[in-house]
């Protein structure tokens, strides 16, 4: 079994209401001089065939049309 971690990410020039939500807290907070924040998601899986895993990342984990996904194998200790 494959240990991997997929990271899943708004498009770039995609509304991130998101982002833009946690962006306008920050000041209130006391964090300062932070932009452009994204927020994405994270799953974590094992599988035993991963060359399959970004077939399962357009169909069910990512909307190919919106967000974007990067596959990590988490094996090679990352």
């Amino acid at each position: 079994m494959a240990k991997v971690r997929v990271l899943i990410r708004p498009k770039g020039g995609i509304l991130d209401p998101q982002g833009k939500a946690v962006e306008r807290a920050l000041p209130a907070l006391g964090f300062e001089g932070i932009e452009r924040v994204r927020v994405g998601r994270m799953v974590e899986l094992e599988a035993e065939d991963p060359e399959r895993l970004p077939e399962l990342c357009e169909k069910l984990l990512a909307n190919p049309l919106i967000e974007d996904f990067e596959i990590e194998n988490l094996d090679d200790g990352a």
